[in-house]
C-alpha cells in the first residue's frame, strides 16, 4: 500500500515538473482573454469610439441598474454595485468584444422570488433614511440583499462547475426558438412586474404558478385605485423615450450621435418632482436615499444558500443562455470567435466575485449589446470606460437621485425591453419555416407566461430533445440512383470545363440543430482543406454527409478556375429552422470567398413520401427565399446534379464567349 501511494505521489510530481512556462503562458492566455487583446489594442483608431460607447453605456448601466435593483426587491443603490463589478471581471475573462454584461432583467425577477420568500416586504418605501445598518440602511435591507447576493453567488458556483464539467458544448441543445420564446415570455413577465409603478398602485407581492394572471386580475379587481398622476406620468415618459430612440435609430447614420434620452428624461423628471414636491403633493413614489461610495466586501450568508438552489439554478442557466446568444450573435456579426466554455467562467466570475459586494445576479442585456453595436463600439474597453463613469456616479452624483420617480423608471425599463418583445415578430418567420418550431416557440412562451423563465427553458429543452428522437428513427434517406453515372458521365468528356474547381457535397441525413453545427464545419474543413483557393490543381469532390460527418473522394483534378460548390439535397429528409440558417450562413461565407453554390434536387421531382405527403425539397426552396436574401444573378436551385454542371458549362461557355466579343 506504500509503494502504491509513493508511486502515485511519484507520478504526480513528475507531471508537476513536466509543466513548462510556456504551457502556463498558453493556459493563462486562453483564460484570460483580456491578455490577448489588449497588448494589440490599438489605441489610436478604437479609444475615441470605446469612449464615446462607454460613457453612453454609462448612462443606460446606472437607469437598468436602478430599475432592475428595485425588480429584484432590494435598494436601488445595489443595482449600482451591480453595474459596476461584474462588468470588469466579464472584461477580463469573457470573450464577447461587444458583450455590455451588468444588470439584467431575467436574474432579477428570479432572484426576487427568494428575496421575497425569505424576507417577506414589511414595506416598499426606499424613501427612508435609517443609519442603522451598512451603507445608512435599515437591516431589513441588508437582509434582503443578503438573500440576493447568495442568489448571485451560487448561480455563479453553478457556472464554474459547469465550466470545469465542459458543458459549453451542451449548448447546441438550447435552439433559436426556445431562447427567443423564454426571453420574450420573461420580458412579459418583467413588464407586468412594472404595472403597479406604472400604475401607481400598491400590488402585494405575487408569485408561483399563473401568478401572471393573479396580478392582472388584482390590477382590474383594484382599478379605482390607480393613481392618475403617477400613470400620466409614466404615459408621457413612454411616449418620448419610444420616440426618440426611434428617431435615433433612423438617423443614427446622419447625425452619428445618439441621444441620451434616458439620461435628460431622468433629470428632467428629478428636477420636476423635487420643484413640483410631488413626492408629498402628489404622492409619487421615488426611489430616495441612494448612500455614497463602495462597500466593503462581505462574504454572502451560507445559512441561506440551501433555500436559493431553485432560483439560483434559474439564474445561472437562464442568464447563461442569454449572454451566450448575444456573444454568439456579436462573434457572427464581426468576426471573430466565442468558446461556450470560457463563457461559463467568465460569467460564473461575474456573479461569484461581485456577490462580496452586494451584487445582484448579473448577466448580459439585449439593450446595452445592441447599444455598443450603434454608438460603434470596438472592444471591451468602451465597457471598462463605463465602469469609470459609474464610479463617478456613486460617489457624486447618486445622492441627486433621491427625486427620480419610480414610474418614470418603470418607464425606461418597459421601453428597454422593446427589442425582446419585438421577438413576437419571429413567430411568421418560423410558420414559414418549420412549424414544428413555431409550436415549440408557442409552447415555451406559454409555459414561461404560466410558470417561470427556467421552468420554460427547461420545457423548451425537452420537447425539442423529445421531437428530434421522434423524427430522427422515422427520416427516409433517398440513395441518389445515377450518381455513379453522373459521375462517369463527365469523366469520360474530353473537356472537362464543367468539372472545373467543382464540389459535389451529398447530404444523406436530415440537418436539424443537432448536427448543424457540425456540418458547417466539416463544409468549411472541405473547402479549406480541398483547396478552394488559388493553388494550381483542384479537384471535384465527391463528398457524403451522414449523421454529422463527411468522408470525401478525389474525383478528376483540373485547372484552377471559378469556384463552384454543389449541395446534393436528394437525402435532406427534414430540417428545422437552424439547419436552414446554417445553409443560408454557408452560402452568404461561400459567396464571401467568390465560391458559387448551387443547390440540387429542389425542384420537388424528388420528394419524401410521408404521412402529411410533403414535399421537402419545395419546402426546402420556401424556406431558404424567405430566410434570406438570396440575390444572385443565376439561378442556385436545380433538379438534378447534371443539370446544375450544364448549367456551369453554359455559364462559362457565355462568358468566355462575351470575353472574347470584347478583345
Amino acid at each position: 500500500m506504500m509503494t502504491g501511494a509513493k508511486r502515485k505521489r511519484s507520478t504526480v510530481w513528475r507531471k508537476i515538473q513536466a509543466v513548462r512556462f510556456e504551457d502556463i503562458k498558453a493556459w493563462c492566455m486562453r483564460r484570460l482573454p483580456i491578455l490577448k487583446w489588449v497588448p494589440v489594442y490599438n489605441w489610436k483608431e478604437n479609444l475615441v469610439p470605446d469612449t464615446v460607447s462607454g460613457m453612453m453605456l454609462a448612462i443606460q448601466q446606472v437607469t437598468q441598474g436602478l430599475a432592475f435593483a428595485v425588480l429584484s426587491s432590494v435598494h436601488p443603490v445595489f443595482g449600482l454595485y451591480g453595474s459596476f463589478f461584474p462588468v470588469i471581471i466579464y472584461a477580463i475573462f469573457g470573450m464577447g468584444r461587444h458583450v455590455a454584461t451588468g444588470t439584467f432583467a431575467l436574474t432579477s425577477l428570479i432572484s426576487a422570488n427568494a428575496v421575497e420568500r425569505l424576507v417577506p416586504s414589511v414595506t416598499t418605501n426606499f424613501t427612508a433614511n435609517n443609519n442603522s445598518g451598512i451603507l445608512g440602511l435599515s437591516e431589513f435591507e441588508m437582509q434582503r440583499i443578503g438573500v440576493a447576493a447568495a442568489v448571485s453567488f451560487l448561480g455563479g458556483i453553478i457556472q464554474v462547475a459547469m465550466f470545469v464539467l465542459q458543458l459549453g458544448s451542451a449548448t447546441f441543445l438550447l435552439t433559436e426558438p426556445v431562447i427567443s420564446a423564454m426571453t420574450t415570455g420573461a420580458a412579459t413577465h418583467v413588464v407586468t412586474s412594472q404595472v403597479k409603478y406604472l400604475l401607481g398602485m400598491k400590488i402585494p407581492y405575487i408569485s408561483g404558478p399563473l401568478a401572471f394572471f393573479h396580478i392582472y386580475a388584482y390590477v382590474f379587481e383594484n382599478i379605482r385605485s390607480v393613481q392618475l398622476e403617477a400613470l400620466l406620468l409614466s404615459l408621457l415618459s413612454i411616449v418620448v423615450l419610444v420616440l426618440v430612440k426611434e428617431l435615433n435609430e433612423k438617423f443614427h447614420r446622419n447625425i452619428k450621435v445618439v441621444v441620451p434620452i434616458d439620461l435628460l428624461l431622468i433629470i428632467a423628471t428629478s428636477l420636476a418632482c423635487y420643484y413640483a414636491d410631488m413626492e408629498y403633493v402628489y404622492r409619487i413614489e421615488v426611489v430616495g436615499n441612494i448612500p455614497k461610495g463602495l462597500p466593503s466586501p462581505k462574504a454572502p450568508s451560507m445559512s441561506v444558500l440551501p433555500e436559493v438552489v431553485t432560483e439560483a439554478f434559474g439564474v445561472a442557466l437562464v442568464g447563461y443562455v442569454a449572454s451566450l446568444a448575444l456573444a454568439q450573435a456579436s462573434a457572427k456579426k464581426f468576426k471573430y470567435t466565442v468558446d461556450d466554455n470560457q463563457e461559463f467562467l467568465a460569467h460564473g466570475l461575474s456573479n461569484v466575485i461581485p456577490s462580496f459586494f452586494f451584487c445582484i445576479p448579473s448577466a448580459a442585456a439585449m439593450g446595452r449589446t445592441a447599444l455598443l453595436y450603434s454608438t460603434g463600439a470596438k472592444t471591451q474597453v468602451a465597457c471598462l470606460i463605463s465602469c469609470v463613469v459609474i464610479l463617478v456616479v456613486i460617489y457624486t452624483i447618486g445622492p441627486l437621485l433621491y427625486w427620480l420617480p419610480m414610474c418614470v423608471l418603470a418607464s425606461i425599463i418597459v421601453v428597454g425591453l422593446k427589442g425582446m418583445l419585438m421577438q413576437f415578430r419571429d413567430l411568421k418567420k418560423y410558420w414559414n419555416v418549420d412549424k414544428i418550431d413555431w409550436s415549440i416557440w408557442v409552447s415555451t412562451y406559454v409555459f414561461t407566461i404560466c410558470f417561470a423563465a427556467n421552468v420554460g427553458l427547461l420545457y423548451g429543452v425537452v420537447c425539442t430533445i423529445a421531437i428530434v428522437i421522434f423524427r430522427f428513427p422515422r427520416a427516409k434517406t433517398l440513395n441518389l440512383k445515377n450518381m455513379k453515372e453522373v459521375e462517369y458521365k463527365y469523366k469520360a468528356e474530353d473537356n472537362c470545363e464543367s468539372l472545373k474547381q467543382v464540389k459535389i457535397v451529398s447530404v444523406n441525413s436530415p440537418l436539424v440543430f443537432l448536427n448543424a453545427r457540425k456540418f458547417h464545419a466539416d463544409l468549411l474543413k472541405i473547402i479549406q482543406k480541398d483547396g478552394m483557393n488559388s493553388q494550381c490543381e483542384q479537384n471535384t469532390l465527391l463528398c457524403s454527409f451522414s449523421n454529422g460527418s463527411c468522408h470525401g473522394e478525389l474525383v478528376q483534378p483540373c485547372h484552377s478556375e471559378r469556384h463552384v460548390l454543389i449541395l446534393d439535397c436528394s437525402g435532406l429528409n427534414f430540417f428545422d429552422y437552424t439547419g436552414v440558417s446554417v445553409l443560408l450562413q454557408i452560402y452568404m461565407d461561400c459567396k464571401n470567398r467568390y465560391i458559387d453554390v448551387l443547390l440540387t434536387h429542389c425542384k420537388g421531382k424528388y420528394q419524401l413520401t410521408c404521412s402529411c405527403d410533403c414535399s421537402i425539397a419545395g419546402s426546402l426552396i420556401k424556406a431558404m427565399q424567405y430566410g434570406g436574401n438570396l440575390d444572385s444573378e443565376n439561378p442556385v436551385f436545380f433538379e438534378s446534379i447534371s443539370s446544375a454542371i450544364d448549367a456551369i458549362q453554359i455559364h462559362r461557355n457565355y462568358s468566355k464567349f462575351s470575353e472574347q466579343s470584347e478583345v
